[in-house]
């Protein structure tokens, strides 16, 4: 979108080339500040462009990165534009049908991209089209399909996989960067954007939340544990630079190519970087801490996102609602096979040796052999 801010009677005006005619047209704008005339500008271009029919996926797509500003949604949207634009970008909005989304799959599965993947840039054209007609640029938005979004693939990994893992990071900011994603349960930009003014050692907390508007992924504030406290000490007394995570005094952008090297020398493979967060997410669950707690401490904005990638995890939540589908006279009297599945409580009675609750009903207590009350 090649267009210019200038002065005009006083105020603001706005102007470019039309592509067609190649003359230069300009508009009055009524804005009276530099950061107001920028953003009139977009919306009087797009409506003049809109007006002659000019308006198309490309021009819409360029304003509304330009209306996300500095937001990390704007530099996805710069990558994904890369494979959106060549095919929907000279269309006009109405032009965009169900048809064409479907042949956007096609091609990018032909590209060997995965659905995921697929499933977002669809998802950045809605919701550009849909800013379009929320903003007035546009009549309204046309309906974009996008292919059912995949299952998380959430692949915990093991106390026996994840202390190679650690050893085998050769480079120090490497290590010290997977140490605190295994300690934080943080996304990897959380840790790599972390400062020292955001760690303190007298409350033993680790803040990984950025100014608001930042971020569109949630962050949270989380203790320190043992093993992130001398990892921290350690690389505060040998800081070069106001980040946490640093190489020669410079914030280091990425450590994939560290990690990777160090998954070759553990001997583990298929185990993205993400798959730390998962695993942290799960040992909290399978160690029997509260889902809310565990959602807090990963910084979701809600625990229905916890609840949907993790509850697999989680099969004991169950164990009462399956109790109640138990039928009278099936129980095992041995206690060899049936009592085996079952969440199993020993008590003794009365001096008579131990017995095997079954049923922690309030009033009545299950045993092995008979019922009895908790008074017996």
């Amino acid at each position: 979108m090649q267009i210019t801010i200038g002065r005009l009677r006083g105020g603001f005006c706005v102007s470019w080339r039309d592509p067609e005619t190649g003359k230069r047209r300009r508009f009055q704008l009524a804005a009276r500040s530099r950061a107001a005339a920028e953003a009139e500008a977009r919306g009087v271009y797009l409506r003049e462009r809109a007006s002659g029919g000019g308006v198309t996926i490309e021009t819409i797509w360029q304003a509304y990165v330009a209306h996300l500003g500095t937001k990390p949604t704007a530099s996805t949207m710069t990558y994904t534009g890369r494979a959106i634009l060549p095919f929907f970008g000279a269309f006009r909005p109405e032009q965009v049908s169900t048809d064409d989304c479907r042949a956007y799959v096609v091609l990018r599965s032909r590209q060997k991209k995965a659905i995921g993947t697929v499933h977002t840039e669809l998802g950045h054209l809605r919701s550009a089209l849909r800013w379009a007609a929320k903003t007035g640029l546009i009549p309204r938005a046309p309906h974009v399909e996008r292919p059912p979004k995949p299952a998380s693939r959430v692949r915990p990994m093991s106390d026996p996989e994840l202390r190679p893992l650690i050893s085998a990071c050769s480079a120090p900011h490497v290590q010290l960067a997977v140490i605190l994603l295994v300690a934080t349960g943080a996304r990897v930009s959380a840790v790599l954007d972390l400062t020292w003014d955001r760690v303190s050692f007298e409350t033993g907390l680790i803040d990984l939340r950025l100014p608001d508007g930042v971020t569109r992924k949630g962050r949270a504030v989380v203790p320190m544990n043992r093993m992130a406290r001398d990892a921290l000490q350690q690389a505060h007394a040998a800081r070069l630079s106001d980040h946490v995570v640093e190489w020669a005094g410079r914030r280091v952008k990425s450590i994939r190519t560290g990690y990777q090297a160090a998954m070759r020398r553990a001997g583990l493979s298929d185990l993205s970087i993400h798959q730390i967060r998962h695993t942290v997410a799960v040992k909290m669950l399978q160690a029997g801490r509260p889902l809310v707690e565990v959602s807090q401490f990963l910084g979701h904005s809600n625990i229905q996102i916890t609840e949907r990638t993790y509850a697999r995890f989680m099969p004991e939540r169950f164990a009462d609602a399956a109790r109640i589908l138990d039928l009278p006279g099936f129980d095992d009297p041995a206690g060899t096979s049936h009592g085996a599945t079952i969440r199993e409580r020993r008590v003794e009675c009365q001096g008579a040796g131990w017995w095997v609750m079954r049923d922690l009903n309030p009033r009545h207590l299950r045993c092995e052999r008979s019922w009895f009350r908790p008074s017996c």
